[in-house]
């Protein structure tokens, strides 16, 4: 892994503050990745059992008229760039194909002595993996969840964050949080320009990769481009499969107002108003390169309508819905919420 001298220094000002006018300076790393799933109960078995996350929240989509959930796994209180959220659409029907344009790998940190046990984890849960590989120097492995999305667990000792930890996954070996994401783009040039604007500067190239770094770099600061000019566009729309989209974080409403209004000043006019998604405010723009990106609050979180030791265990709707929460709860598919995957007795809804 090379990182050029003009980076390192870049790099510098960044993690110093001392940021020109061409540059964002509010994104503190990721707050939230979120994909469509297959059906629910393998979603959840998948994420609390395999992957070893808490399930800190079930809710629904708040956009269209579908009902749909949308559940959350994180560590033990839901902390920003811990966060894994999910809309299982096979309920629905809606099917998405996979492609350019799109969050292609979703990466999580572990603790780089623990690869050896991760692959004997994969294998007992039966969970299709490719093994221990390299790139940029950290070795991961790569495996799949069963509506096929790309997950990988990285080694990577510089993250300290606390781990949530299961029956199966010790905290020796569990997942820290989000450690970065793979974005598969058929041209680079453009999105390379955004990311800088977007307050990220290059630090490494790797064959068809290329590492972006916020603010000190490290994990929950990297997003990866993986150069595939001869994949086609994959879709845009909600359907089972494909990631949908990933959130950066920002501390509150005024410092989203201010990303707004800069990315709008360079010419990025789609940027959306914001919306309120009870736990976090949004607003969303796709890069150059067809990725959607989120930039959410960090300020509200998950206990706001239920408490800490009771996340996850029940259906949650944002007061706007909830006169329609009979209506909404009964075109669901029921779910079991197994006790280990809350810390509280298990529920179904």
């Amino acid at each position: 892994m090379t990182i050029p001298e003009d980076a390192l220094k870049r790099g510098e000002e960044l993690a110093e503050g001392q940021l020109g006018e061409d540059q964002l300076n509010l994104i503190s790393g990721f707050h939230h990745l979120t994909a469509c799933a297959g059906g629910a109960q393998e979603d959840i078995d998948f994420y609390t059992q395999v992957v070893g996350q808490r399930m800190v929240k079930q809710t629904v989509l708040f956009d269209g008229t579908n009902p749909v959930y949308h559940l959350y796994y994180a560590d033990e209180v839901g902390t920003p760039g811990t966060v894994s959220t999910t809309f299982p659409y096979r309920q629905i029907g809606w099917k998405g194909r996979r492609g350019t344009g799109q969050v292609k790998r979703m990466v999580y940190s572990v603790p780089s002595d623990s690869l050896d046990f991760w692959v004997e984890h994969l294998d007992r849960h039966g969970v299709e993996h490719d093994g221990i590989q390299e790139r940029f120097g950290q070795k991961y492995i790569a495996f799949y969840h069963p509506a096929g999305l790309e997950l990988e667990v990285l080694g990577d000792d510089r993250d300290e964050r606390k781990p949530w930890s299961t029956q199966e996954i010790s905290e020796n070996e569990a997942v820290r949080g989000i450690h970065s994401v793979t974005l598969s783009l058929r041209e680079t040039a453009e999105s390379e320009r955004f990311m800088e604007i977007f307050g990220f500067r290059k630090t490494a190239e790797e064959g068809p990769y290329m590492r972006f770094e916020v603010r000190e770099g490290g994990p929950q600061k990297i997003v990866d481009f993986l150069h595939e000019p001869d994949v086609p566009q994959g879709s845009w729309t909600f359907g089972e499969g494909t990631v949908h989209h990933v959130a950066f974080a920002v501390r509150n409403d005024e410092e989203q107002k201010v990303a707004k209004d800069y990315l709008e000043g360079f010419g990025f006019t789609d940027v959306s108003e914001q919306k309120d998604r009870n736990y976090f405010h949004s607003i969303y723009l796709r890069m150059p390169g067809g990725v959607l990106f989120e930039v959410a609050t960090s300020n509200i979180g998950f206990t706001i309508d239920e408490p800490a030791d009771q996340m996850g265990q029940n259906m949650m709707l944002p007061p706007w819905l909830e006169d329609r929460r009979d209506e909404l709860v009964s075109q669901l598919e029921p779910i079991e919420v197994p006790r280990e995957a809350t810390g509280g007795a298990a529920s179904s809804s």
